[in-house]
C-alpha cells in the first residue's frame, strides 16, 4: 500500500514527461527525430564553417542521408560556394552523421530542414501566420534564430518563442 502514493505521483508527472519528450524530439507528422538534437561534444570545424554564414543546424534536425547528399554537394550548397578541404568534408560529414537523427521514420532525405513534415507541422500558417516569413526580422522560414533565441544551441523550447514584430 506503500507504493499508491509514488504510482499517484509518477502518474500525475506523466503528462509533463510526454510533453518534455515531444519538444525534445519526439514524433512530428511521421518522422522522429531522436531525443537529442545537439551533441554534447561539438565538433569546431563544423562550428567555425558553418557558422560564417548561418547559425550551425543542429545535426540531430535531420537524418544521417540528408547530412550526406549535403556534405556531398557544397559547390552548390544552396547557391553558395561553401567548399571546404577534403579532410574538413570528412571531418564534418563525420560528425553530422554520427549525430543525425537515429529515429527518422520520414519517407526521404530532405536537403532543407524546412522540407521536413515535422517542421512544416509546426510551423503551419495555424501556428505561424505567412505572413512573418516576409518580415524584415525574420526573412525566411531557415532564419531559426530570429524566433527562436537559442536555436544556435539547438534550444527550440516553445515556452521561449518569440515572434519579432
Amino acid at each position: 500500500m506503500k507504493s499508491l502514493p509514488a504510482l499517484l505521483l509518477i502518474l500525475a508527472l506523466l503528462p509533463g514527461v510526454v510533453l518534455a519528450d515531444d519538444e525534445k524530439g519526439g514524433k512530428h507528422g511521421g518522422e522522429e527525430r531522436g531525443r537529442t538534437l545537439q551533441p554534447a561534444m561539438l565538433n569546431p570545424t563544423w562550428l567555425k564553417e558553418c557558422s560564417a554564414c548561418h547559425i550551425p543546424y543542429a545535426p540531430g534536425l535531420l537524418p544521417a542521408e540528408s547530412w550526406r547528399k549535403l556534405m556531398s554537394g557544397l559547390d552548390k550548397h544552396f547557391g553558395t560556394d561553401a567548399s571546404l578541404t577534403a579532410q574538413e568534408v570528412q571531418d564534418v560529414s563525420a560528425f553530422l552523421v554520427a549525430n543525425a537523427s537515429n529515429r527518422w521514420t520520414g519517407t526521404g532525405a530532405p536537403l532543407r530542414i524546412t522540407e521536413a513534415q515535422w517542421f512544416k507541422r509546426k510551423h503551419s500558417a495555424e501556428e505561424v501566420p505567412p505572413g512573418v516569413w516576409k518580415r524584415a526580422s525574420v526573412k525566411s522560414a531557415s532564419n531559426c534564430q530570429a524566433c527562436h533565441a537559442g536555436a544556435d544551441k539547438a534550444d527550440f523550447n516553445e515556452r521561449s518563442i518569440k515572434i519579432p514584430l
